[in-house]
């Protein structure tokens, strides 16, 4: 069975129903918003049944549309956390990120400042690799990304986006060796994007994370995972209660390849490990639970099928 993510939108009357259409026919609500009498759900569901899922929800006066970002978690990196690299436009790419389906982060480089100081630092690079991928939101001088791409970009092993004030051709050009993706003409500005073309712009940017993370599924479906992350998800929400308590945004946040549990990690990683899934198979047998770099979460890795023969 093939899931896919979608976003269900719709009235707050009787959601209940999409919601356990959802699961009863084997697929995962990633995230749940409540906006006054609005519900939104972004959730993986089996591509077959789609079709399905929006004829129900018609009557309810609900929309299901394709979210390619939902249930990925993206690292929007920039130079700085000064004025003039930070706000604009990475602020902008985040949100619109978000707006379709994908946890986004800032990643702001204490030392990316200036072509001969530019570097990236251990954590930094740790942090980074712990997403799905790199967006790379640089500044307008072309001499300027050359000289500090290599340096920026060394030890980072997700793919990576980079967005820069050159056009496209120029930013491949320049970049050695090359990175996954590239979307020209957006560079640094100090104004929200507001006008038609710079909105245009962003659905570039939208589009070129889109096919690197479809490349991403489609390596990963060659050696597929022994669970899928959103079934964890699921699992902990039920056996872990501490989660419940959690107060920060998304405290299960699901990748493509494992789950970011926002819990520290000293005092519920063993019992995450214990955790049952299916047939005295746990968690620590199928994946690996690790410290992650950012605060105190715990990171999960799930190992794919070549690893441990076992797919749940």
């Amino acid at each position: 069975m093939m899931l896919v993510p979608v976003t269900y939108k719709g009235g707050i009357y009787q959601h209940d129903v999409v919601t356990d259409l959802i699961e009863d026919l084997g697929g995962y609500v990633v995230q749940k918003h409540v906006l006054a009498q609005e519900v939104v759900l972004q959730c993986f569901v089996p591509k077959d049944d789609i079709e399905l899922i929006r004829e129900i929800s018609r009557p309810l006066f609900g929309e299901v549309t394709d979210s390619p970002l939902v249930g990925t978690e993206i690292a929007i990196v920039s130079p700085s956390l000064e004025i003039h690299h930070l706000p604009h436009p990475s602020c902008d790419i985040a949100e619109y990120t978000r707006r379709l389906g994908a946890k986004s982060n800032m990643v702001g480089m204490a030392r990316g400042v200036g072509k001969r100081i530019a570097a990236i630092n251990d954590e930094e690079r740790d942090v980074i690799n712990e997403h799905d991928i790199a967006v790379m939101a640089l500044g307008n001088f072309e001499h300027c990304i050359e000289y500090k791409m290599p340096n920026l970009r060394r030890g980072i092993d997700v793919p990576i986006v980079l967005c820069g004030g050159p056009d496209k051709e120029a930013l491949q050009k320049i970049v050695d060796p090359p990175v996954e993706g590239y979307v020209g003409n957006v560079g640094r500005f100090m104004h929200r994007t507001k006008e038609a073309d710079e909105l245009g712009k962003l659905d570039e940017i939208i589009a070129e994370i889109t096919r690197v993370l479809e490349k991403k599924r489609e390596e990963i479906a060659k050696d597929p995972l022994s669970v899928a992350p959103a079934r964890l998800m699921n699992l902990i929400r039920e056996k872990v209660p501490a989660i419940l308590d959690v107060t920060s945004p998304t405290p299960l946040t699901v990748q493509m390849t494992g789950l970011r549990v926002k819990l520290p990690y000293d005092t519920f990683a063993p019992a995450i490990r214990k955790v049952e899934i299916e047939d005295g198979i746990t968690i620590g047998d199928i994946a690996e639970v690790l410290p992650s770099r950012m605060r105190d979460y715990i990171l999960i890795r799930v190992r794919p099928f070549s690893e441990t023969n076992v797919v749940i």
